[in-house]
């Protein structure tokens, strides 16, 4: 995978539920990449909430379809990938746009790095 004007990546994380499936997010970015490994020349789908930069993504460890994102607009965002597959089944692009996390959190400051917890399965 290319970013259409090469921009280098900041973090890749893998789906330790579901090993065809990677996130991404680039340099000074305010979306983050699934990429199925299968296809690894097209995103699956963006996720585009943030109002500034993302600095970290994580995948939930006991769940294949659930990402966090964070960022300098202090935020983190809570992703369900199936929901928005599903979603972008019926529409023509080749890639799904996704504008609505299924869950935000709104910090006082800049959220700069993220973890699930891997004792809560919620």
């Amino acid at each position: 995978y290319e970013s259409p004007n090469l921009t280098p990546l900041l973090r890749i994380i893998w789906n330790k539920q579901d090993p065809n499936f990677l996130a991404t997010i680039h340099t000074e970015s305010k979306k983050a990449i699934v990429l199925d490994i299968r296809v690894p020349n097209i995103p699956l789908m963006e996720l585009q909430a943030h109002g500034a930069v993302i600095n970290s993504i994580a995948w939930a460890p006991h769940s294949s379809n659930h990402i966090c994102t964070c960022g300098d607009d202090k935020q983190a965002f809570i992703w369900d990938v199936n929901q928005a597959a599903s979603n972008h089944a019926a529409s023509s692009k080749s890639f799904a746009v996704i504008e609505d996390p299924i869950l935000a959190f709104n910090a006082e400051g800049e959220v700069n790095n993220l973890q699930w917890c891997r004792s809560h399965k919620d």
